[in-house]
């Protein structure tokens, strides 16, 4: 079981990432690269920022409630050519399925309905790494500065339509 430690900025690239971190164990670091939009996306969930209108995942999450589906879980399935892959398990009336997706909207989704995120093994034993104590440096508040003013430049209404 992993749990969302947050979105960081990768550098020098300054690409986000999503970080997951093993809930027992070691306590593995998952970084999992993402775009900017699902980084707001799930940067929102996690703030819990009300936009004006529903986002993508809010908008999923309603459709999910009012069918009366349940996201049981999400997990991070595989790790092919440097991409990862995840899917999600749903339980409806007519049992449980369970559909591809890609691991930044699962995590925004699970973010919304606090369902619980699990990594495959296979996927930690080839990404996943333990973090080193380490003493808060220059570089590292420059990361941290760096994320907080991509989301300080983010504005809800940028995302309404």
């Amino acid at each position: 079981e992993m749990e969302i430690v947050g979105v960081r900025v990768e550098m020098p690239s300054s690409s986000p990432i999503a970080l997951l971190r093993e809930v027992g164990g070691t306590q593995r670091l998952l970084p999992i690269f993402i775009g900017a939009p699902e980084a707001t996306a799930i940067a929102f969930a996690l703030e819990e920022v009300v936009t004006p209108r529903p986002m993508t995942h809010d908008l999923l999450r309603t459709v999910l409630d009012d069918l009366g589906v349940s996201l049981e879980r999400i997990t991070v399935t595989d790790l092919r050519e440097g991409v990862f892959y995840a899917e999600l398990e749903l339980n409806a009336r007519d049992g449980v399925h369970t559909i591809s997706s890609r691991p930044s909207d699962a995590i925004a989704l699970a973010a919304r309905t606090g369902s619980p995120i699990y990594a495959a093994e296979s996927v930690l034993d080839e990404a996943a790494y333990v973090e080193e104590a380490a003493e808060e440096g220059p570089e590292q508040e420059e990361v941290v500065e760096q994320f907080k003013e991509f989301i300080n430049s983010v504005d809800p209404e940028d995302f309404a339509l």
